[in-house]
């Protein structure tokens, strides 16, 4: 006999923004206006907050964080209204949740075998970039095809993949799509009107935040059109670039090196 349980989370025009964890993270700030505070009351680091509100704000249809500079009123970290109506929304669900699945408390019908697949089918992923957009164009090719996603913010992503995985994510044009890029996939360059590159993916931006490792420098990069990139270099790189807070940045990332995903 096996207990049936439930996981909810929220989505956004077809976009899952997160399970009750990030939603008890936005609860947390709102309760503190700190993201450091409201990270260790959830046992996060810091840097596992940001990531995890930089996702959501990629993936929802307006920003649901917001982070105010100090100065005279004081700094901090805010819900906005739309991130205080999900948390509420959110809260309203889990309730009829839980009186829905107080109705069916056993799964009879269930074997071991069918559970097992169940568990194979979902998984994670440990891209650290997860962009949420709609095809809006396909290129066919003879072996492989290029896909176009555009994202909320007008940047388009280009994916380069084989024709048998387009037919089998179900991609055409209007379809939403995930597109996920390994933080160390994404090069950091400074802009250039003399620059050529045959990435096809070229993303103006600003750098946000630069946290410096021993080897390997983390840089947080705001695309123009509002999605955050987190991007992984060289110490090295970072130095010579001159990259800091404020720095006027390209993302750079081949199309071969972006996966999407469906839900379909």
């Amino acid at each position: 006999m096996f207990k049936l349980k439930g996981a909810l989370s929220l989505l956004s025009d077809g976009r899952t923004l997160g399970g009750a964890d990030r939603i008890a993270l936005l609860s947390k700030i709102d309760e503190t206006g700190s993201i450091t505070a409201a990270a260790r009351a959830m046992g996060m680091s810091y840097k596992g907050a940001w990531d995890a509100i930089d996702a959501m704000n990629n993936l929802a249809d307006k920003p649901l964080v917001t982070r105010a500079a100090g100065g005279k009123g004081g700094g901090g970290t805010h819900l906005t209204e739309r991130g205080k109506r999900l948390v509420e929304a959110f809260a309203a669900l889990e309730d009829i949740q839980r009186r829905f699945l107080e109705q069916f408390e056993t799964l009879a019908d269930a074997s071991a075998a069918d559970i097992q697949l169940i568990r194979s089918l979902m998984f994670r992923t440990s891209a650290r970039n997860q962009l949420s957009g709609r095809v809006v164009a396909i290129h066919k090719g003879v072996v492989n095809d290029t896909v176009e996603l555009e994202l909320p913010g007008g940047e388009r992503v280009v994916a380069t993949l084989t024709s048998e995985s387009t037919q089998d994510l179900g991609l055409e044009v209007g379809v939403d799509a995930i597109a996920l890029i390994k933080a160390s996939s994404v090069l950091v360059g400074l802009p250039d009107a003399g620059m050529r590159l045959s990435a096809r993916n070229q993303f103006a931006g600003a750098v946000i935040q630069v946290t410096q490792g021993a080897v390997n420098t983390e840089v947080r990069i705001r695309l123009t059109g509002g999605n955050v990139m987190p991007a992984v270099v060289t110490a090295e790189s970072a130095l010579s670039l001159g990259l800091e807070e404020g720095t006027a940045v390209v993302a750079i990332v081949k199309a071969s090196s972006v996966i999407l995903g469906t839900s379909r």
